[in-house]
């Protein structure tokens, strides 16, 4: 199957029209400027033959391009591919987000996905024009850029925070990517925001997104405790690799509005990244409604209420634990949450890891394979090792944690095979779900 970046014909017309819906599927490099860009970049577009198209920034800024000061490529939606696959390259992807490989290196990583360093390596370059530590290395850059321009913090502390492994390091990877000291990119933005406590983002999406009905879910489940709907937003606690988190998530016009209070800096990118997951802010809209909307079913649900996504979750295993706790949920976490202080709501509680919930009935055995690694619910999780995991536990709720902890798009959770929506029926079933909410409000 031809990759996005390499149909030339395909690229040109997203780049000459500006359009939106494929910043983060390709990004345009020009060969005048040195500089990279996203489809959308509102400059007038170069030449044809001045153009490449390079599937990842990480590949651009290993081909010595720097990011365009204009339209921020680093700051595009994720490429969908990476939450519609299950494949070596995109379960990688998943984990790079998810910070292991400043956590634990590319040997972790392998182990992780449990390849050798070279099949991981070698997968990597062939699709993505960039190996584990150049993926690593921008997506460092960018959580620089964000700290650099939302707080006020000392350049050092950033750059600890970032996952560089020096100051000169830092700076020089900073002026090489954006072509700017840290203290000119500051500069450009005032004077930052505070030296500590929550940090402001602004998490992109590709439009339409039916906020809606995405918020409605993540609420109508909230634990209380770990979760809570206040003042137009959707609260909740993060437990994180270097420490808890407190995170609260507003639908906004064309971004959704992110206040991140951290324990510790370096989980920045980690929480960014499982917040997007959470909302399912990298897919592809766009294409899920146009093939769903081939069916007479589907079509004028889609046209009420388009861009429906699917909403997923910060921790794999903490959703399964829900799913078989049902209705036993918010007591095992009243007993179990670990306390944590939030001075600007009423959360009080993370949810409990699995050590502390296995001899509770009836998440004991689930608990047990979770803990023992018999069961691995992570970002890079192989799907169809999880679902028989799964389905020697409780067949029936394999396809409920395939679409929300998983984040398999294709999964089902509703009687019937919906065969005629594949590959997109996690999208098909909200569809579904708000039309039987509909009728029974009716």
């Amino acid at each position: 199957m031809q990759e996005v970046h390499e149909d030339t014909e395909r690229c040109v017309r997203a780049v000459r029209s500006k359009d939106a819906r494929f910043d983060g599927w390709f990004f345009t490099a020009v060969l005048t400027t040195r500089i990279y860009c996203r489809p959308s970049c509102p400059v007038v577009p170069p030449k044809v033959e001045n153009m490449r198209f390079l599937p990842s920034a990480a590949a651009a800024q290993q081909a010595g391009f720097r990011a365009c000061k204009r339209c921020r490529p680093d700051a595009s939606p994720g490429s969908p591919r990476w939450n519609e696959r299950a494949d070596l390259v995109a379960r990688a992807m998943r984990l790079i987000a998810d910070g292991v490989v400043d956590r634990d290196g590319v040997d972790g990583l392998a182990r992780r996905l449990g390849y050798s360093v070279r099949q991981v390596q070698r997968q990597l370059l062939a699709e993505l024009g960039a190996g584990p530590l150049a993926l690593a290395r921008a997506q460092r850059a960018q959580t620089a850029r964000l700290l650099i321009e939302t707080s006020a913090l000392p350049m050092s502390e950033v750059a600890l925070a970032a996952g560089f492994a020096s100051l000169r390091t830092f700076n020089d990877t900073v002026r090489e990517v954006f072509a700017m000291s840290p203290t000119e990119l500051r500069r450009r933005v005032g004077k930052g925001g505070p030296a500590s406590g929550t940090l402001s983002l602004r998490l992109p999406f590709r439009a339409p997104l039916y906020a809606d009905g995405l918020f409605d879910t993540l609420v109508a489940e909230a634990l209380p405790g770990v979760e809570e709907w206040r003042d137009g937003a959707y609260r909740r606690t993060l437990r994180l690799p270097n420490g808890p988190a407190i995170v609260s998530l507003r639908p906004m016009p064309g971004h959704i509005a992110a206040e991140l209070s951290l324990t510790d800096l370096r989980d920045l990118h980690t929480a960014i990244n499982r917040c997007r997951r959470l909302l399912d802010l990298d897919a592809d809209p766009e294409a899920v409604d146009a093939l769903l909307a081939e069916d007479a079913a589907l079509a004028p649900l889609i046209a009420a209420h388009p861009g429906r996504r699917v909403p997923r979750t910060v921790d794999g295993a903490e959703f399964a634990l829900r799913a078989f706790a049902g209705e036993e949920a918010a007591a095992l976490v009243a007993k179990h949450g670990e306390p944590i202080d939030d001075p600007a709501g009423g959360l009080s509680l993370l949810f409990p890891e699995p050590t502390a919930l296995v001899d509770e009935e009836p998440v004991a055995g689930l608990a047990r394979a979770l803990v023992d690694g018999e069961l691995e619910l992570g970002a890079g999780s192989d799907w169809t090792r999880a679902r028989e995991q799964l389905a020697a536990l409780d067949p029936a709720k394999v396809e409920l944690i395939a679409m929300r902890a998983l984040g398999d798009p294709d999964a089902f959770p509703r009687p019937g095979g919906g065969q005629r929506w594949r590959p997109w029926r996690a999208y098909a079933a909200q569809y579904l779900e708000n039309r039987d909410m509909e009728r029974e409000i009716a």
